[in-house]
């Protein structure tokens, strides 16, 4: 049984200050005990739309060599959330997530597939795909924890996502995000938990939760949920961590009770 830990942090555009803030937490979780620790989605910039490509980076940038150091220093799994990523098609972005190995080797790389383009309520008009370009590759990677299933926030409203990293062997789903007020109050939770019942996998779901400039307000929330759809962790307000346990014989036991995986019909 392991400890794993959803991030929780109201990341700006001070990058240095954000960058501080997910060292502290990631250094926090370690000392707790925690083997594989979650950033949340934009967690080392959350800035003005204009200012989106001086923010971005390449994998071998400042933000995810110090990740990888972070994870090396801490002996941790590290789910560093999503960075912007430069060298997409047509002088876009990238919405990335990498994962770091204990000892600091890039495990895993996911561009976000679904890309927010959405008008929720707020006043504010999101149009994600101006700036960003999708990926196109289903990601999964083996990590001390079990097999860790990728996804960045808007994926979560698609499940046929989460049914092919099921497919491909995951037990544990990532959800880094940075869900608006208006859609995380009703959704965030009930989607959650629905990804995790219907592949019958751990789920979990470092949050941006706050106030990150007077347009921007997120929902937070972050938590870990088990396979039987139980929120087993969540996050206060403002930064912090949900940590929880990740049982296998728990997992073993409702996949072999419920073996609803092995009764599928349709793909």
């Amino acid at each position: 049984m392991h400890l794993i830990a959803a991030a929780q942090m109201v990341s700006t555009a001070d990058k240095a200050h954000n960058l501080d803030s997910a060292t502290r937490l990631v250094r926090r979780a370690s000392g707790l005990g925690v083997r594989l620790v979650g950033l949340p989605e934009n967690f080392s910039w959350m800035g003005p739309e204009a200012e989106r490509q001086g923010a971005a980076e390449t994998l071998e940038g400042p933000t995810l060599s110090r990740m990888a150091e972070l994870a090396r220093e801490r002996k941790v799994t590290l789910l560093a959330g999503s960075i912007l990523e430069t060298g997409a098609p047509g002088g876009r972005l990238y919405n990335t997530t990498v994962l770091f190995g204990p000892d600091g080797a890039r495990l895993a790389v996911y561009r976000k597939i679904h890309l927010f383009d959405v008008d929720v309520g707020d006043g504010t008009p999101y149009r994600e795909s101006e700036a960003v370009a999708p990926g196109s590759q289903v990601v999964a990677a083996d990590t001390e924890v079990g097999r860790l299933g990728l996804s960045i926030c808007y994926d979560l409203r698609f499940p046929e996502l989460y049914r092919r990293l099921a497919k491909e062997g995951a037990s544990l789903l990532a959800v880094p995000a940075a869900f608006t007020l208006m859609t995380g109050k009703d959704h965030w939770e009930v989607l959650l938990r629905a990804r995790a019942i219907e592949n019958q996998c751990y789920l979990f779901a470092p949050a941006q939760g706050g106030r990150h400039s007077p347009q921007r307000v997120t929902w937070g929330h972050a938590m870990v949920i088990d396979p039987w759809g139980l929120v087993t962790a969540r996050a206060s307000e403002g930064e912090g961590l949900a940590v929880a346990p990740v049982d296998p014989e728990l997992l073993a036991r409702i996949r072999k009770n419920l073996p609803c995986l092995q009764h599928r019909r349709l793909d």
